[in-house]
């Protein structure tokens, strides 16, 4: 079973402020409790008003940033079917298109409304960031040199009131996976805010993932 370095995803929270921001993008779908979407949006994560930035920052911390290996835990994609080749590919390909082909966006949507639980409206919010992991030395303190471009997805999935003002989200992803300060493709961290009721239907409905 996977386990999560807490220091790993501290290291990548502490470039989701507002002096260090390491995302471009921001798009989602405001979503009624029949599961239609009631609208979308998607746009530079830069041209949000600083305010807009500080609130869109908490939603998508939140997952990173929750308690590791308790609310945040690692998943991979099963070995076989058709839903997880769809799923990961959709998710490799909104990664490389740095979240800009609304096609795609649309097609996961309509995947989270058939699946997802939930009493009223709710919104999902995906973000684009990348973070230039530094060399560390054997003390552990940072080098210049550059190791990678770690480039990645959050998800976060929140409740809405009447004016899509965003609750605390419910549940989320950050894909790939962040393992060993690089990226893990075949892997996906899953956050639940309540990990005594988790939302069971991103698991098995939506990400089509499994305990490693």
């Amino acid at each position: 079973m996977g386990k999560i370095n807490r220091e790993d995803m501290l290291e990548l929270t502490r470039r989701m402020t507002l002096k260090r921001n390491c995302f471009s993008r921001i798009a989602g779908a405001y979503i009624d409790e029949e599961g239609f979407v009631d609208g979308t949006f998607n746009q530079h994560f830069l041209n949000l008003s600083p305010a807009e930035r500080q609130l869109n920052l908490a939603i998508a911390k939140a997952v990173p940033f929750s308690d590791t290996n308790v609310q945040l835990k690692e998943y991979s994609w099963k070995k076989d079917g058709s839903q997880r080749r769809d799923t990961q590919k959709i998710l490799m390909a909104l990664k490389e298109c740095e979240l800009k082909n609304d096609a795609l966006l649309d097609v996961f949507y309509e995947v989270a409304g058939e699946s997802y639980q939930s009493d009223g409206p709710y919104a999902v919010y995906f973000f684009y960031g990348n973070y230039d992991v530094p060399l560390k030395a054997s003390d552990k303190e940072n080098l210049w040199e550059s190791e990678e471009v770690y480039k990645f997805l959050i998800c976060a999935i929140c409740p809405v009131n009447g004016d899509y003002e965003p609750g605390e989200p419910e549940c989320g992803f950050m894909y790939p996976a962040f393992k060993d300060r690089s990226s893990a493709p075949y892997c996906i961290d899953v956050f639940q805010r309540d990990e005594e009721h988790p939302h069971t239907e991103l698991l098995s409905d939506i990400l089509f993932v499994q305990r490693k």
